[in-house]
């Protein structure tokens, strides 16, 4: 449950190149004053009054498909990443291990004019082991390797905690295999999606003939792939359903898992991908097996091979030759509406904090995070589970049976702040220099492997789901815990120059919002130790739904882009969050004022008190610039809503609000039926 999901597109610029030509230079990094605009009136439209201003000199890059607070902090952290790495693939030999892999890693990147002399020469040698598969029983080796080395067709395997045991962890299979962002996008007739998988099968027919296909044999392969999803995607659950834990729980034995599809060939591709002998697994969709079963009997070994292929090529084309790259941007752009291609430095960057993040983290916060701001952290999550727990225990609608077992949780709750205590061990994977597909390719089976060896291990706690440099946030509900990389802990989120007001309003409501995921519609099912078991009286839970529903229907009632609603099921986890965090946040900042009257976040400054200092740093941290082609996609597949109304759909549940800025019955930042859960 991340605080903000940003597309797989999105990749940041250094310093330099800001002071030269980033369009929104002149903005102001974090929390000002010049980003209100005061026409407004802050009753009728608070996003609009804290933005307004802001939005009016922001500029969408032309390398990216949004403008936001998240974007431009990565800005700050891509600069930082980019003078490590630069660093670093000097070609020294007294380089430690560490700088020698991400240095050769990312000069191998960088290397464009040995990309374009090799063309697809790099991937031949796993497009020829597809090729040369004589029956279906083999096909799952190969797709196994496939697996192995990066991209995902037919279905996804994985380890992850036992949800009833999340000491221990299992193995998972999982519905998989599409190109496109969602299951929608193959089974819904309305223009846009039509049109998007004519993209798709322009994308594919231009890559396999880059690959050496004939116009005709190109054309049908694209045809065959998206047949072949379109089925995928058919027997795939929806995005809302899949939310609920519940829906995802089917833990059976190995060969009750292998029978649901005898023609995936199970035991063999276990085997293939080197898993342990484990007994039992979670099947995640049991029906997607069943259903894709009959699509692997019916589809030819000729057709099968094709869709294989594809999602290689797919996988490889953003760093093959200057032909594949375009081809690869084209789909982005039709997807997200970003104007130009990243430079490739920029892509590098990214890529090398993808496959070598802890090592590449452990230079990144030598450079960036002292010990001043993880306390100074500490104790803000310390004010905030405060608060939470006041929050539970005042609830009119919740019994003291449940309010018990919802106190245990909370202070269950882990708090990994900045990095991690121990940096994973890279000391096995292979980088060498001038290699880029082969060191992608043995980062990605580093990795997979290292995940598959966890099956039937008890669970690393302290392990990290994110790489110090990024920049967000997330709750693990079969972890208990909330997690905030060092790459957040800057402005707007987080400013050590600014007072704590803004401050609260800004990572303070992130933390809250952290928090409350662990007491949302998804988390609520998981109990202090990350099992998934109701620990809430029946009673309860009905109240609890009562309370969710309402939320689920005032954001279904927001329009994203054009005339498409946002989807209140679908966001339902993040907009509980959002508005539990906000209110939360705010507590904990009345609390600090009145421990310390005289304390600068008890101050009015510029004109505005505490508590209107809280809200105008929380809007700023959500102005947001997008693209209509963006807008329309996260509204399809993201579970949080845009900004104006993580701002706006908050502040008018807020009686809080209304009273700091002296708003009336009626007005639009007043809601008549205000919800509320926490």
């Amino acid at each position: 449950m991340r605080f903000y999901l940003l597309p797989a597109f999105c990749v940041v610029v250094s310093l330099f190149t800001i002071a030269q030509t980033d369009p929104n230079a002149s903005l102001p990094p974090g929390y000002s004053i010049e980003n209100i605009d005061k026409t407004i009136d802050p009753c009728v439209d608070f996003y609009q009054y804290a933005c307004g201003n802001w939005m009016k000199k922001a500029v969408i890059p032309p390398d990216r498909s949004q403008w936001v607070s998240f974007a431009e902090v990565q800005e700050r952290n891509q600069a930082t990443m980019r003078t490590i790495l630069e660093k670093a693939s000097v070609n020294d030999p007294h380089h430690d291990g560490i700088d020698q892999k991400i240095g050769d890693f990312y000069s191998s990147c960088m290397d464009d004019k040995a990309a374009d002399a090799g063309g697809i020469d790099p991937l031949k040698p796993e497009l020829t082991r597809v090729d040369a598969v004589k029956d279906k029983a083999a096909l799952i080796d190969a797709i196994a390797r496939v697996h192995l080395i990066g991209p995902n067709p037919l279905f996804n395997f994985y380890s992850a905690p036992d949800l009833h045991n999340a000491d221990q962890v299992i193995a998972y299979i999982d519905q998989g295999g599409l190109s496109l962002p969602d299951r929608n996008y193959y089974i819904k007739d309305d223009p846009k999606m039509v049109e998007m998988r004519q993209h798709l099968v322009e994308y594919v027919t231009q890559v396999f003939t880059l690959a050496g296909h004939s116009p005709q044999q190109s054309a049908d392969a694209a045809q065959t792939v998206m047949r072949i999803e379109t089925a995928l995607a058919k027997a795939s659950m929806d995005r809302t359903l899949r939310r609920d834990p519940k829906n995802r729980d089917h833990k059976m034995t190995r060969e009750e898992a292998a029978a649901l599809g005898p023609n995936f060939y199970l035991s063999r591709y276990f085997k293939d991908v080197g898993a342990p002998s484990f007994t039992s697994l979670n099947v995640v969709n049991p029906d997607f097996f069943k259903q894709v079963n009959a699509v692997l009997d019916t589809e030819s070994l000729d057709a099968l091979k094709t869709y294989v292929s594809w999602h290689l090529l797919r996988a490889a084309s953003p760093w093959l030759s200057k032909p594949f790259v375009d081809a690869n941007f084209k789909m982005q752009q039709a997807l997200t509406g970003q104007a130009q291609i990243q430079d490739r430095w920029k892509r590098c960057v990214d890529l090398t904090d993808n496959s070598l993040g802890e090592a590449l983290g452990q230079r990144y916060v030598e450079e960036t995070f002292g010990p001043e701001g993880k306390q100074r952290m500490l104790k803000m999550v310390d004010a905030l589970e405060k608060s939470l727990d006041q929050d539970i225990r005042g609830l009119p609608w919740m019994s003291d049976d449940t309010k018990k077992q919802a106190k245990i949780k909370l202070d269950a709750i882990r708090n990994k702040i900045g990095y991690p205590d121990a940096w994973r061990d890279y000391s096995k994977l292979k980088v060498e220099r001038g290699d880029l597909i082969g060191n992608l390719t043995r980062a990605n089976e580093f990795e997979s492997s290292r995940q598959i060896a966890k099956i039937d291990k008890p669970l690393d706690r302290k392990e990290w789901g994110m790489t110090p440099p990024t920049v967000n946030a997330y709750y693990s509900g079969s972890y208990n815990e909330i997690v905030f990389p060092a790459g957040i802990l800057q402005p707007p989120f987080f400013d050590k120059t600014v007072d704590d007001a803004v401050n609260m309003g800004g990572i303070g409501v992130v933390i809250g919002h952290e928090l409350t995921h662990g007491f949302d519609d998804q988390g609520r099912k998981f109990d202090p130790q990350g099992n998934l078991r109701d620990w809430w009286t029946e009673q309860d839970g009905k109240e609890f739904e009562k309370r969710v529903s309402c939320v689920a229907d005032e954001y279904s009632s927001f329009i994203a882009v054009d005339d498409l609603h946002l989807n209140g099921r679908l966001t339902l986890g993040e907009n509980t969050a959002d508005n539990g965090g906000a209110r939360i946040a705010l507590n904990a900042l009345r609390a600090m004022i009145a421990q310390d009257p005289n304390s600068k976040a008890a101050q009015t400054i510029d004109g505005y008190t505490p508590e209107q200092r809280f809200f105008l740093g929380f809007g700023r941290v959500w102005c947001q610039k997008q693209r209509p082609e963006l807008s329309r996609m996260l509204a399809n597949v993201d579970p949080h809503s845009p900004g104006r109304f993580r701002v706006d759909g908050v502040v008018q549940n807020m009686p809080e609000f209304q009273k700091t800025w002296s708003c009336k019955t009626g007005q639009p930042m007043v809601s008549a039926n205000a919800c509320r859960v926490w």
